[in-house]
């Protein structure tokens, strides 16, 4: 039997990187898979056809985690069309970096807004379905800047790092309901994202990981597995870090 089959998971922000290896490992290991995206419908049909491949049910949706309303309405599309709400992970995320001093309100409301409101959004509209069911997997995807900041990401930090306080204020209020709520801290994970810095940047980055590389979004994916699956079901309130041991 597959770790997560006949499960319904929706994963925000999964049309690129990250989001994308989270909801394809989903689909391999048996769940019907809702996710959203904001821009591309292209990219969003075309990972709901190669979702289905795998003899699941998917579907994405056009939405926007970091509006209230929205999230709501999202949440209810998903158990309308699924049934119910097994797992959700909230992988939607922005960066809008600079220092401090040259930082504009305007890209710390988006980064605060997009990264940590949407959190908050999507868990508070997913649980009420959990409840019901006395049964529930959140996982969210936070960072290892969360834990350690990092300079010319102030915005970006707080946001993950208020990700990790969430996510064991959740698991303490919702535990004896049997909702577990987990974060996945990604280190320096390979993606679209980092294809844009400087390569001697990057080679810098991978001498400082004692695993001496990059992640790669499928090992995101695969925690994400772990901690949706009963092999974690004794498992709530903690960060599983995926860095190499930067941080260790």
């Amino acid at each position: 039997m597959k770790l997560v089959e006949n499960k319904v998971a929706l994963v925000t922000g999964a049309s690129r990187g990250i989001g994308r290896s989270i909801a394809l490992r989903l689909a391999q290991e048996g769940a019907n898979v809702a996710f959203t995206y904001l821009s591309s419908v292209e990219k969003g049909e075309a990972l709901a056809q190669e979702l289905e491949q795998y003899g699941i049910k998917a579907k994405g949706y056009r939405s926007d985690a970091s509006n209230f309303q929205a999230a709501d309405q999202l949440v209810t599309d998903v158990v309308a069309d699924f049934g119910k709400l097994d797992i959700l992970i909230n992988n939607a995320g922005v960066t809008r970096d600079g220092l401090l001093m040259r930082m504009s309100e305007e890209n710390w409301d988006i980064v605060i807004n997009t990264n940590l409101k949407s959190v908050f959004n999507l868990t508070k509209a997913a649980t009420k379905s959990m409840m019901r069911a006395k049964s529930g997997s959140i996982i969210n995807i936070t960072s290892v800047v969360g834990i350690r900041g990092n300079a010319g990401q102030a915005n970006y930090a707080a946001s993950k790092a208020g990700i990790i306080g969430f996510t064991k204020s959740i698991a303490l209020e919702l535990g004896s309901r049997n909702i577990r709520s987990n974060a996945v801290a990604p280190g320096f994970i390979e993606t679209e994202m980092t294809d844009a810095i400087d390569s001697k940047a990057t080679e810098d980055w991978k001498q400082s990981i004692p695993m001496k590389r990059g992640g790669q979004p499928e090992e995101v994916a695969d925690a994400c597995i772990f901690l949706a699956s009963d092999l974690s079901r004794y498992i709530t309130g903690q960060v599983l870090q995926v860095d190499g041991g930067m941080l260790t």
